[in-house]
Protein backbone atom coordinates (compact mmCIF):
# COMPACT_ATOMS: atom_id res chain seq x y z
CA UNK A 1 0.00 0.00 0.00
CA UNK A 2 1.36 3.46 -0.88
CA UNK A 3 2.01 6.11 1.75
CA UNK A 4 -0.80 8.21 0.25
CA UNK A 5 -3.34 5.42 0.77
CA UNK A 6 -2.03 4.76 4.30
CA UNK A 7 -2.48 8.40 5.25
CA UNK A 8 -5.97 8.65 3.75
CA UNK A 9 -7.24 6.01 6.16
CA UNK A 10 -6.15 7.92 9.28
CA UNK A 11 -8.79 9.76 11.35
CA UNK A 12 -8.42 13.31 12.66
CA UNK A 13 -8.72 12.14 16.27
CA UNK A 14 -6.39 11.71 19.22
CA UNK A 15 -4.72 8.36 19.74
CA UNK A 16 -1.61 6.26 19.14
CA UNK A 17 -0.06 5.35 15.80
CA UNK A 18 2.09 2.27 15.15
CA UNK A 19 4.56 2.06 12.25
CA UNK A 20 5.06 -1.48 10.92
CA UNK A 21 7.86 -2.83 8.69
CA UNK A 22 7.78 -5.55 6.02
CA UNK A 23 8.36 -8.31 8.59
CA UNK A 24 5.27 -7.23 10.54
CA UNK A 25 7.26 -5.81 13.46
CA UNK A 26 6.18 -2.59 15.11
CA UNK A 27 9.19 -0.27 14.71
CA UNK A 28 7.79 2.94 16.22
CA UNK A 29 4.91 3.99 18.48
CA UNK A 30 3.82 7.60 18.89
CA UNK A 31 0.90 9.58 20.31
CA UNK A 32 -0.97 12.44 18.67
CA UNK A 33 -3.72 14.93 19.31
CA UNK A 34 -4.60 14.58 15.63
CA UNK A 35 -3.49 11.24 14.14
CA UNK A 36 -3.84 12.26 10.48
CA UNK A 37 -1.91 15.50 10.90
CA UNK A 38 0.90 14.01 13.02
CA UNK A 39 1.53 10.94 10.89
CA UNK A 40 1.40 13.00 7.67
CA UNK A 41 4.24 15.17 8.99
CA UNK A 42 6.63 12.19 8.65
CA UNK A 43 6.07 12.04 4.89
CA UNK A 44 6.51 15.69 3.91
CA UNK A 45 8.70 16.24 0.84
CA UNK A 46 10.72 18.98 2.53
CA UNK A 47 11.76 16.80 5.46
CA UNK A 48 15.55 16.78 5.89
CA UNK A 49 16.07 14.68 9.00
CA UNK A 50 18.13 11.58 8.15
CA UNK A 51 16.61 9.43 10.91
CA UNK A 52 13.08 10.24 9.79
CA UNK A 53 13.97 9.40 6.20
CA UNK A 54 15.41 6.06 7.36
CA UNK A 55 12.25 5.26 9.35
CA UNK A 56 9.79 6.16 6.62
CA UNK A 57 11.63 3.91 4.14
CA UNK A 58 10.97 0.95 6.44
CA UNK A 59 7.23 1.62 6.91
CA UNK A 60 4.93 -0.65 4.94
CA UNK A 61 1.84 -0.33 7.12
CA UNK A 62 0.37 1.98 9.75
CA UNK A 63 -1.97 0.96 12.54
CA UNK A 64 -3.66 3.22 15.06
CA UNK A 65 -5.73 3.19 18.23
CA UNK A 66 -8.17 6.04 18.89
CA UNK A 67 -8.46 7.50 22.41
CA UNK A 68 -10.82 10.03 23.96
CA UNK A 69 -8.07 12.60 24.59
CA UNK A 70 -4.32 13.23 24.46
CA UNK A 71 -3.75 12.18 28.08
CA UNK A 72 -5.23 8.75 27.39
CA UNK A 73 -3.03 8.57 24.28
CA UNK A 74 0.07 9.23 26.40
CA UNK A 75 -0.89 6.51 28.90
CA UNK A 76 -1.54 4.08 26.07
CA UNK A 77 1.72 5.02 24.31
CA UNK A 78 3.73 4.08 27.43
CA UNK A 79 1.98 0.68 27.58
CA UNK A 80 2.50 -0.04 23.88
CA UNK A 81 6.20 0.88 23.96
CA UNK A 82 6.72 -1.29 27.02
CA UNK A 83 4.94 -4.23 25.41
CA UNK A 84 6.28 -4.07 21.83
CA UNK A 85 9.71 -2.48 22.51
CA UNK A 86 9.96 -0.80 19.06
CA UNK A 87 13.51 -0.20 17.86
CA UNK A 88 12.95 3.52 17.17
CA UNK A 89 11.55 4.30 20.64
CA UNK A 90 13.50 4.81 23.84
CA UNK A 91 13.61 1.44 25.59
CA UNK A 92 14.29 1.16 29.29
CA UNK A 93 15.30 -2.06 30.95
CA UNK A 94 12.66 -3.54 33.18
CA UNK A 95 13.50 -3.35 36.89
CA UNK A 96 13.80 -7.14 37.03
CA UNK A 97 16.99 -6.93 34.96
CA UNK A 98 18.76 -5.00 37.69
CA UNK A 99 20.26 -6.49 40.84
CA UNK A 100 18.61 -6.63 44.27
CA UNK A 101 19.87 -7.42 47.74
CA UNK A 102 18.19 -10.19 49.70
CA UNK A 103 18.96 -12.75 52.41
CA UNK A 104 19.84 -16.31 51.50
CA UNK A 105 17.52 -19.10 52.60
CA UNK A 106 20.15 -21.16 54.45
CA UNK A 107 20.87 -21.28 58.20
CA UNK A 108 22.06 -17.91 59.62
CA UNK A 109 21.30 -16.19 56.29
CA UNK A 110 23.85 -14.17 54.34
CA UNK A 111 23.09 -10.88 52.58
CA UNK A 112 23.69 -11.39 48.87
CA UNK A 113 22.93 -10.16 45.36
CA UNK A 114 20.02 -11.56 43.35
CA UNK A 115 18.60 -10.73 39.92
CA UNK A 116 15.48 -12.88 40.12
CA UNK A 117 13.25 -12.47 43.17
CA UNK A 118 10.73 -15.15 44.03
CA UNK A 119 7.14 -14.23 44.79
CA UNK A 120 6.68 -13.17 48.41
CA UNK A 121 10.41 -12.84 49.04
CA UNK A 122 11.66 -9.65 50.74
CA UNK A 123 14.27 -7.86 48.63
CA UNK A 124 15.81 -4.40 48.48
CA UNK A 125 16.34 -2.48 45.25
CA UNK A 126 16.57 -2.68 42.33
CA UNK A 127 19.97 -1.02 42.20
CA UNK A 128 20.74 0.32 38.74
CA UNK A 129 24.35 1.08 39.73
CA UNK A 130 26.41 -1.88 40.91
CA UNK A 131 28.59 0.50 42.94
CA UNK A 132 25.61 1.55 45.07
CA UNK A 133 24.59 -2.05 45.68
CA UNK A 134 28.10 -3.24 46.59
CA UNK A 135 28.69 -0.31 48.95
CA UNK A 136 25.43 -1.05 50.79
CA UNK A 137 26.30 -4.75 50.96
CA UNK A 138 29.73 -4.04 52.45
CA UNK A 139 28.39 -1.46 54.90
CA UNK A 140 25.59 -3.73 56.12
CA UNK A 141 28.03 -6.62 56.66
CA UNK A 142 30.42 -4.34 58.52
CA UNK A 143 27.82 -2.60 60.70
CA UNK A 144 25.83 -5.66 61.73
CA UNK A 145 28.62 -8.26 61.52
CA UNK A 146 26.75 -10.62 59.23
CA UNK A 147 28.02 -13.97 58.00
CA UNK A 148 29.81 -13.81 54.63
CA UNK A 149 31.22 -17.34 54.27
CA UNK A 150 29.23 -19.99 52.42
CA UNK A 151 30.69 -22.61 54.76
CA UNK A 152 28.13 -23.85 57.29
CA UNK A 153 28.64 -22.23 60.74
CA UNK A 154 30.47 -24.34 63.35
CA UNK A 155 28.49 -24.86 66.56
CA UNK A 156 30.25 -24.10 69.86
CA UNK A 157 27.93 -24.77 72.79
CA UNK A 158 24.80 -22.62 72.38
CA UNK A 159 26.49 -20.35 69.84
CA UNK A 160 27.76 -20.56 66.30
CA UNK A 161 31.11 -19.49 64.87
CA UNK A 162 30.69 -17.44 61.68
CA UNK A 163 33.18 -15.78 59.35
CA UNK A 164 32.98 -11.98 58.91
CA UNK A 165 34.18 -9.60 56.22
CA UNK A 166 35.91 -7.33 58.74
CA UNK A 167 37.94 -7.64 61.95
CA UNK A 168 37.46 -9.72 64.04
CA UNK A 169 37.38 -12.35 61.30
CA UNK A 170 35.36 -14.84 63.35
CA UNK A 171 32.38 -14.17 65.60
CA UNK A 172 30.42 -16.27 68.06
CA UNK A 173 26.73 -15.51 67.87
CA UNK A 174 23.48 -17.01 69.10
CA UNK A 175 20.61 -17.74 66.74
CA UNK A 176 18.24 -15.17 68.29
CA UNK A 177 20.96 -12.51 68.38
CA UNK A 178 21.69 -13.09 64.69
CA UNK A 179 17.99 -12.83 63.82
CA UNK A 180 17.94 -9.48 65.59
CA UNK A 181 20.94 -8.33 63.51
CA UNK A 182 19.10 -9.30 60.33
CA UNK A 183 16.04 -7.33 61.44
CA UNK A 184 18.24 -4.26 61.97
CA UNK A 185 19.83 -4.75 58.54
CA UNK A 186 16.39 -4.77 56.92
CA UNK A 187 15.53 -1.48 58.61
CA UNK A 188 18.85 -0.05 57.37
CA UNK A 189 18.32 -1.22 53.76
CA UNK A 190 14.80 0.20 53.82
CA UNK A 191 16.38 3.63 54.45
CA UNK A 192 14.80 4.08 57.89
CA UNK A 193 18.01 5.21 59.57
CA UNK A 194 16.35 7.44 62.17
CA UNK A 195 14.21 4.57 63.42
CA UNK A 196 17.25 2.30 63.56
CA UNK A 197 19.35 4.85 65.45
CA UNK A 198 16.58 5.24 68.04
CA UNK A 199 16.44 1.44 68.51
CA UNK A 200 20.23 1.18 68.84
CA UNK A 201 20.35 3.98 71.43
CA UNK A 202 17.80 2.15 73.59
CA UNK A 203 19.86 -1.05 73.37
CA UNK A 204 23.10 0.79 74.14
CA UNK A 205 21.53 2.23 77.29
CA UNK A 206 20.27 -1.19 78.41
CA UNK A 207 23.65 -2.87 77.79
CA UNK A 208 25.44 -0.08 79.65
CA UNK A 209 23.13 -0.38 82.67
CA UNK A 210 23.68 -4.16 82.62
CA UNK A 211 27.45 -3.57 82.50
CA UNK A 212 27.67 -5.38 79.16
CA UNK A 213 30.17 -2.82 77.90
CA UNK A 214 31.35 -4.75 74.83
CA UNK A 215 27.86 -4.80 73.28
CA UNK A 216 27.24 -1.22 74.43
CA UNK A 217 30.40 -0.14 72.57
CA UNK A 218 29.27 -2.04 69.47
CA UNK A 219 25.91 -0.19 69.53
CA UNK A 220 27.73 3.11 70.02
CA UNK A 221 29.91 2.47 66.97
CA UNK A 222 26.88 1.50 64.89
CA UNK A 223 25.01 4.65 65.95
CA UNK A 224 27.99 6.84 65.09
CA UNK A 225 28.39 5.27 61.63
CA UNK A 226 24.67 5.64 60.85
CA UNK A 227 24.60 9.26 62.04
CA UNK A 228 27.61 10.08 59.85
CA UNK A 229 25.96 8.37 56.89
CA UNK A 230 22.70 10.23 57.43
CA UNK A 231 24.52 13.55 57.76
CA UNK A 232 26.32 13.01 54.45
CA UNK A 233 23.05 12.22 52.72
CA UNK A 234 21.16 15.24 53.99
CA UNK A 235 20.03 17.93 51.62
CA UNK A 236 18.70 20.96 53.42
CA UNK A 237 15.25 20.73 51.91
CA UNK A 238 13.10 20.14 54.97
CA UNK A 239 10.08 18.92 53.07
CA UNK A 240 7.31 16.54 54.14
CA UNK A 241 7.16 14.85 50.73
CA UNK A 242 9.29 12.92 48.22
CA UNK A 243 11.09 14.32 45.20
CA UNK A 244 12.99 12.99 42.22
CA UNK A 245 15.71 15.11 40.62
CA UNK A 246 16.56 14.39 36.98
CA UNK A 247 19.33 15.87 34.88
CA UNK A 248 20.51 14.66 31.52
CA UNK A 249 22.93 15.12 28.65
CA UNK A 250 22.46 14.17 25.02
CA UNK A 251 25.68 13.31 23.20
CA UNK A 252 25.55 12.23 19.56
CA UNK A 253 23.13 9.29 19.67
CA UNK A 254 23.14 8.64 23.42
CA UNK A 255 21.04 9.97 26.28
CA UNK A 256 22.80 10.09 29.66
CA UNK A 257 20.44 10.47 32.63
CA UNK A 258 21.19 10.90 36.32
CA UNK A 259 18.31 10.54 38.78
CA UNK A 260 18.26 11.18 42.54
CA UNK A 261 15.42 9.90 44.72
CA UNK A 262 15.02 12.30 47.66
CA UNK A 263 13.00 10.93 50.56
CA UNK A 264 11.74 13.88 52.65
CA UNK A 265 14.98 15.81 52.24
CA UNK A 266 17.45 12.89 52.25
CA UNK A 267 18.96 11.32 49.14
CA UNK A 268 17.95 7.68 49.31
CA UNK A 269 19.05 6.39 45.89
CA UNK A 270 20.97 7.52 42.81
CA UNK A 271 20.40 5.93 39.42
CA UNK A 272 22.18 6.36 36.10
CA UNK A 273 21.03 5.47 32.60
CA UNK A 274 22.94 5.36 29.31
CA UNK A 275 20.38 4.99 26.55
CA UNK A 276 21.23 4.59 22.88
CA UNK A 277 18.92 6.77 20.83
CA UNK A 278 17.41 5.71 17.55
CA UNK A 279 14.49 8.04 18.12
CA UNK A 280 13.11 10.69 15.80
CA UNK A 281 11.95 13.54 17.98
CA UNK A 282 13.67 16.77 18.91
CA UNK A 283 16.29 16.34 21.70
CA UNK A 284 13.94 17.61 24.43
CA UNK A 285 11.40 14.95 23.45
CA UNK A 286 13.88 12.24 24.47
CA UNK A 287 13.63 13.13 28.16
CA UNK A 288 9.83 13.32 27.93
CA UNK A 289 9.80 9.75 26.62
CA UNK A 290 12.24 8.67 29.32
CA UNK A 291 9.98 10.05 32.07
CA UNK A 292 6.83 8.35 30.78
CA UNK A 293 8.63 5.01 30.38
CA UNK A 294 10.55 5.14 33.67
CA UNK A 295 7.54 6.01 35.83
CA UNK A 296 5.37 3.42 34.12
CA UNK A 297 6.74 0.89 36.62
CA UNK A 298 8.60 2.96 39.24
CA UNK A 299 7.30 4.79 42.31
CA UNK A 300 6.16 8.30 41.36
CA UNK A 301 7.30 11.17 43.67
CA UNK A 302 5.22 14.15 44.76
CA UNK A 303 7.56 16.47 42.88
CA UNK A 304 9.78 15.94 39.85
CA UNK A 305 12.60 18.50 39.50
CA UNK A 306 14.15 18.92 36.03
CA UNK A 307 16.66 21.41 34.53
CA UNK A 308 14.44 22.95 31.88
CA UNK A 309 10.94 22.77 30.48
CA UNK A 310 10.27 19.70 28.38
CA UNK A 311 7.97 18.78 25.53
CA UNK A 312 4.38 18.20 26.68
CA UNK A 313 5.28 19.09 30.27
CA UNK A 314 1.73 19.84 31.41
CA UNK A 315 0.50 16.65 29.76
CA UNK A 316 3.21 14.54 31.42
CA UNK A 317 2.34 16.13 34.77
CA UNK A 318 -1.26 14.98 34.28
CA UNK A 319 0.06 11.53 33.27
CA UNK A 320 2.06 11.20 36.52
CA UNK A 321 -0.88 12.50 38.56
CA UNK A 322 -3.25 9.97 37.04
CA UNK A 323 -0.88 7.02 37.44
CA UNK A 324 -0.07 7.86 41.09
CA UNK A 325 -3.66 8.82 41.93
CA UNK A 326 -2.44 12.00 43.67
CA UNK A 327 -1.22 15.42 42.60
CA UNK A 328 2.29 15.46 41.10
CA UNK A 329 4.11 18.64 40.10
CA UNK A 330 7.04 19.14 37.69
CA UNK A 331 9.38 21.95 38.75
CA UNK A 332 12.08 23.82 36.80
CA UNK A 333 14.07 25.77 39.44
CA UNK A 334 15.77 29.07 38.54
CA UNK A 335 17.75 29.44 41.78
CA UNK A 336 18.26 27.95 45.23
CA UNK A 337 19.10 24.50 46.56
CA UNK A 338 17.06 22.62 43.98
CA UNK A 339 19.09 24.19 41.20
CA UNK A 340 22.32 23.43 43.07
CA UNK A 341 21.40 19.75 43.27
CA UNK A 342 20.64 19.68 39.53
CA UNK A 343 24.09 21.18 38.89
CA UNK A 344 25.63 18.48 41.06
CA UNK A 345 23.88 15.86 38.93
CA UNK A 346 25.23 17.54 35.79
CA UNK A 347 28.77 17.44 37.18
CA UNK A 348 28.36 13.71 37.84
CA UNK A 349 27.22 13.20 34.26
CA UNK A 350 30.08 15.20 32.76
CA UNK A 351 32.57 13.26 34.86
CA UNK A 352 31.28 9.97 33.44
CA UNK A 353 31.53 11.08 29.81
CA UNK A 354 34.56 10.17 27.76
CA UNK A 355 37.29 12.72 27.02
CA UNK A 356 35.82 13.77 23.66
CA UNK A 357 32.42 14.67 25.09
CA UNK A 358 33.28 16.30 28.43
CA UNK A 359 34.86 19.50 26.95
CA UNK A 360 31.67 20.26 25.02
CA UNK A 361 29.60 20.20 28.19
CA UNK A 362 32.19 22.20 30.09
CA UNK A 363 32.17 24.78 27.29
CA UNK A 364 28.36 24.91 27.31
CA UNK A 365 28.36 25.47 31.07
CA UNK A 366 31.15 28.08 31.12
CA UNK A 367 29.77 30.13 28.21
CA UNK A 368 26.15 29.61 29.29
CA UNK A 369 25.25 28.42 25.80
CA UNK A 370 21.61 27.63 24.97
CA UNK A 371 22.60 24.28 23.42
CA UNK A 372 25.51 21.88 23.36
CA UNK A 373 28.11 23.15 20.84
CA UNK A 374 28.03 20.03 18.69
CA UNK A 375 28.87 22.13 15.65
CA UNK A 376 31.57 24.79 16.02
CA UNK A 377 32.88 26.97 13.20
CA UNK A 378 36.12 28.94 13.66
CA UNK A 379 37.61 31.69 11.45
CA UNK A 380 41.14 33.00 10.99
CA UNK A 381 42.74 35.58 8.69
CA UNK A 382 46.23 35.14 7.24
CA UNK A 383 48.11 38.10 5.79
CA UNK A 384 51.77 37.18 5.74
CA UNK A 385 52.46 39.75 3.03
CA UNK A 386 50.94 42.84 1.54
CA UNK A 387 49.01 40.79 -0.97
CA UNK A 388 46.99 37.56 -1.03
CA UNK A 389 45.13 38.07 2.25
CA UNK A 390 43.04 34.94 2.89
CA UNK A 391 40.57 33.60 5.38
CA UNK A 392 39.89 30.12 6.66
CA UNK A 393 36.99 28.37 8.37
CA UNK A 394 37.28 25.03 10.12
CA UNK A 395 34.28 22.92 11.09
CA UNK A 396 34.25 20.78 14.23
CA UNK A 397 31.45 18.31 14.91
CA UNK A 398 31.13 16.64 18.32
CA UNK A 399 34.57 17.96 19.22
CA UNK A 400 36.25 16.45 16.15
CA UNK A 401 37.39 18.12 12.89
CA UNK A 402 35.17 17.53 9.86
CA UNK A 403 37.51 18.46 7.02
CA UNK A 404 34.87 17.97 4.34
CA UNK A 405 33.19 21.10 5.69
CA UNK A 406 36.32 23.28 5.88
CA UNK A 407 36.15 26.45 3.76
CA UNK A 408 38.80 28.77 2.26
CA UNK A 409 38.21 32.42 1.37
CA UNK A 410 40.24 34.66 -0.91
CA UNK A 411 39.62 38.21 0.31
CA UNK A 412 37.94 40.20 -2.47
CA UNK A 413 36.82 43.57 -1.08
CA UNK A 414 39.65 44.57 1.29
CA UNK A 415 42.75 46.43 0.12
CA UNK A 416 45.70 46.59 2.47
CA UNK A 417 46.10 44.69 5.72
CA UNK A 418 42.93 45.08 7.78
CA UNK A 419 42.13 41.99 9.80
CA UNK A 420 38.92 43.68 10.96
CA UNK A 421 37.61 44.26 7.42
CA UNK A 422 38.79 40.87 6.18
CA UNK A 423 37.08 39.07 9.07
CA UNK A 424 33.92 41.03 8.36
CA UNK A 425 33.94 39.94 4.70
CA UNK A 426 34.57 36.28 5.47
CA UNK A 427 31.88 36.09 8.16
CA UNK A 428 29.38 37.84 5.89
CA UNK A 429 30.02 35.53 2.93
CA UNK A 430 29.68 32.41 5.08
CA UNK A 431 26.46 33.26 6.91
CA UNK A 432 24.75 35.13 4.09
CA UNK A 433 25.02 31.90 2.13
CA UNK A 434 23.78 29.70 4.99
CA UNK A 435 20.83 32.00 5.60
CA UNK A 436 19.96 32.35 1.90
CA UNK A 437 20.00 28.60 1.36
CA UNK A 438 18.21 27.87 4.67
CA UNK A 439 21.10 25.70 5.86
CA UNK A 440 21.73 24.75 9.46
CA UNK A 441 23.66 27.29 11.55
CA UNK A 442 26.43 26.24 13.96
CA UNK A 443 25.98 26.13 17.75
CA UNK A 444 29.04 28.32 18.33
CA UNK A 445 31.26 30.62 16.24
CA UNK A 446 34.87 31.34 17.24
CA UNK A 447 37.00 34.07 15.68
CA UNK A 448 40.76 34.22 16.11
CA UNK A 449 41.71 37.51 17.76
CA UNK A 450 40.38 39.93 20.33
CA UNK A 451 37.72 42.65 20.53
CA UNK A 452 38.21 44.01 16.96
CA UNK A 453 37.56 40.61 15.38
CA UNK A 454 34.66 39.96 17.74
CA UNK A 455 33.14 43.35 16.85
CA UNK A 456 33.48 42.58 13.13
CA UNK A 457 31.54 39.32 13.51
CA UNK A 458 28.91 40.98 15.72
CA UNK A 459 28.30 43.68 13.11
CA UNK A 460 27.69 41.02 10.45
CA UNK A 461 25.30 39.06 12.65
CA UNK A 462 23.29 42.22 13.37
CA UNK A 463 23.15 43.02 9.66
CA UNK A 464 22.00 39.50 8.75
CA UNK A 465 19.64 39.35 11.75
CA UNK A 466 20.97 36.01 12.93
CA UNK A 467 21.66 35.00 16.51
CA UNK A 468 24.57 32.57 17.01
CA UNK A 469 26.70 32.35 20.19
CA UNK A 470 29.99 34.09 19.40
CA UNK A 471 33.39 34.30 21.08
CA UNK A 472 36.90 35.46 20.20
CA UNK A 473 40.08 33.80 21.44
CA UNK A 474 43.08 36.11 21.77
CA UNK A 475 46.57 34.71 21.32
CA UNK A 476 49.35 34.94 23.92
CA UNK A 477 47.19 35.42 27.02
CA UNK A 478 44.49 33.06 25.67
CA UNK A 479 41.63 35.26 26.84
CA UNK A 480 38.09 34.54 25.68
CA UNK A 481 36.04 37.58 24.66
CA UNK A 482 32.29 37.09 24.72
CA UNK A 483 29.67 39.02 22.80
CA UNK A 484 27.87 41.39 25.16
CA UNK A 485 30.52 41.12 27.91
CA UNK A 486 32.96 43.94 28.64
CA UNK A 487 35.58 41.82 30.41
CA UNK A 488 37.30 38.76 28.91
CA UNK A 489 37.18 35.31 30.45
CA UNK A 490 40.33 33.50 31.55
CA UNK A 491 39.97 29.73 31.87
CA UNK A 492 42.30 27.52 33.94
CA UNK A 493 45.22 26.13 31.94
CA UNK A 494 44.06 22.56 32.57
CA UNK A 495 40.48 23.31 31.48
CA UNK A 496 39.27 20.78 28.92
CA UNK A 497 37.07 23.49 27.39
CA UNK A 498 40.07 25.80 26.91
CA UNK A 499 42.09 23.01 25.30
CA UNK A 500 39.24 22.33 22.87
CA UNK A 501 38.92 26.00 21.89
CA UNK A 502 42.71 26.26 21.45
CA UNK A 503 42.76 23.14 19.28
CA UNK A 504 40.03 24.55 17.04
CA UNK A 505 41.71 27.99 16.81
CA UNK A 506 45.11 26.44 16.00
CA UNK A 507 43.53 24.29 13.29
CA UNK A 508 41.94 27.38 11.71
CA UNK A 509 45.32 29.13 11.82
CA UNK A 510 47.08 26.14 10.22
CA UNK A 511 44.46 25.89 7.49
CA UNK A 512 44.69 29.63 6.69
CA UNK A 513 48.49 29.56 6.42
CA UNK A 514 48.33 26.46 4.22
CA UNK A 515 45.99 28.26 1.81
CA UNK A 516 48.12 31.41 1.89
CA UNK A 517 51.25 29.44 0.99
CA UNK A 518 49.40 27.62 -1.78
CA UNK A 519 48.44 30.94 -3.41
CA UNK A 520 51.98 32.32 -3.06
CA UNK A 521 53.44 29.16 -4.64
CA UNK A 522 50.99 29.41 -7.54
CA UNK A 523 51.85 33.07 -8.11
CA UNK A 524 55.57 32.26 -8.02
CA UNK A 525 55.11 29.54 -10.63
CA UNK A 526 53.26 31.99 -12.87
CA UNK A 527 56.18 34.44 -12.75
CA UNK A 528 58.52 31.68 -13.93
CA UNK A 529 56.26 30.58 -16.76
Amino acid sequence: MSNVNLLKSLPQKSGCYLFIDRTGDIIYVGKALNLKSRVSSYFRRDISDIKTEKLTKEIVDIDYIITDNELEALLLEAQLIRHHRPKYNIRLKDGNHYAYLHFSQDFLPRLETARIIKKGEIAFGPYIESETRLNLLKLANKLFKLRVSKVKPKKIGNKFLIRLSTHPWMREVGENEYKDDIAKTKIFLAGKNNLLIKKLKEEMKDYSLGQNYELAKLRRDQIKALENLTERQKIHLSLPYNQDFINYLIVANKLFVQLFNVDKGVVSHRQSFDIKLSNLQEPDKFISDFITQYYFSQEIPNELVIPKKITDQSLIQKYLTKKSDRRVIITVPEKGLKLELLKMLEKNLIYKLNTKEAPLYELKSILNLPALPNVIECFDISNLGANEMVGSMVYFKNGEPDKNNYRRFKIKTVHGQSDFAAMKEVIYRRYFRLKSEHLELPNLVIVDGGLPQLSAAQAVFRNLKINIPLIALAKKEELIYLAGKSLPLRLPEKSAALRLVQTIRNEAHRFAIKYHRLLRDNNFKKTLA
